[in-house]
């Protein structure tokens, strides 16, 4: 039988959802692989009318890992863009925001931030001065309220989205399903067909999918706040992925600097004259100690 291909739209376990020129294909992998993605562009071959044997994935463009305990696993391939929702209230979470930015920068996607919520006034202005220190890095922050303000949000997000292939995080609270909800009218309705297809039963929210905008434009919804798997990244990568490093880099009096406690460390200095976080060098110290963990530098 001929191969086609088709785009993974949903995983959950070693079951998959393919979308082929509009058809939906439940489908498998051969034997017991399952490092296929949400967004994995895969070659395929019917078995039966509505179901299909994954027999290859082509290149991907990027790939962004989740992580569980100590264990990568694949999240979202081909993705563009990463938008991370937070929000004025409940308060959000530092080091997850900060995480998922090394998780987008070593993955080579563009990553925006959203803070959701402005209409809670009271909270604003310490949501603003703590997402300053990412302004302050290159990356956007985009100010939104889905709840009192949904045509605004959608008018700001469409062209943001508009070409891109998308993924949207955030922990609970934050108003991500909120967002989904706007962008997809129908996902609801999206979610509990691909559920019944993946035999998930009750557990409707606890696979990563895909939905399609137009021709050009998906958004990948990932439930609950995926950790991101950061364990695969080497040390080099590791430094290269915090944006204000990269001034520095090369600077140090050793050729291979650690930037942990090192003399004539630039970054190090750069920390000391707080051209640097100290909250971001204290998370590339954390990074770099679960790396070491598991991979060994």
């Amino acid at each position: 039988m001929a191969e086609f291909k088709g785009v993974i739209i949903a995983a959950h376990g070693r079951h998959y959802m393919a979308d082929a020129n509009g058809q939906r294909l439940q489908c498998v992998t051969r034997g017991k692989k399952s490092d296929v993605a949400v967004g994995d562009i895969v070659r395929l071959k019917t078995t039966s009318s509505d179901q299909a044997v994954i027999e290859g994935i082509e290149e991907r463009k990027t790939l962004l890992y989740r992580s569980d305990q100590y264990k990568s696993k694949l999240l979202a391939a081909n993705v563009t863009r990463l938008f991370i929702v937070v929000a004025t209230e409940p308060s959000f979470a530092d080091d997850l925001v900060s995480r998922s930015l090394v998780a987008a920068e070593s993955a080579g996607v563009e990553a925006h931030i959203l803070l959701n919520k402005i209409d809670m006034t009271d909270a604003l202005p310490r949501a603003r001065e703590r997402l300053a220190l990412y302004a302050g890095l290159g990356y956007p922050v985009h100010e939104m309220s889905a709840r009192t303000r949904p045509e605004e949000a959608v008018a700001l997000l469409t062209p943001l989205m508009q070409g891109q292939s998308s993924i949207l995080i955030g922990q609970s609270g934050m108003g991500k399903s909120s967002l989904i909800q706007l962008l997809v009218p129908d996902a609801d309705i999206a979610v509990r067909e691909i559920s019944v297809a993946l035999d998930t039963g009750k557990h409707t929210t606890t696979f990563t999918r895909m939905y399609r905008i137009d021709e050009s434009t998906s958004v990948i919804d990932s439930p609950g706040f995926q950790e991101f798997g950061l364990h695969h990244l080497t040390e080099g990568m590791l430094e290269r992925a915090f944006p204000e490093f990269k001034p520095f880099l090369g600077g140090c009096r050793f050729y291979n600097c650690h930037h942990v406690a090192e003399p004539g460390c630039a970054v190090l200095d750069a920390v000391k004259e707080e051209k640097i976080a100290a909250m971001r060098h204290a998370l590339y110290l954390q990074l770099r100690h679960e790396a070491m963990q598991k991979i060994g530098y």
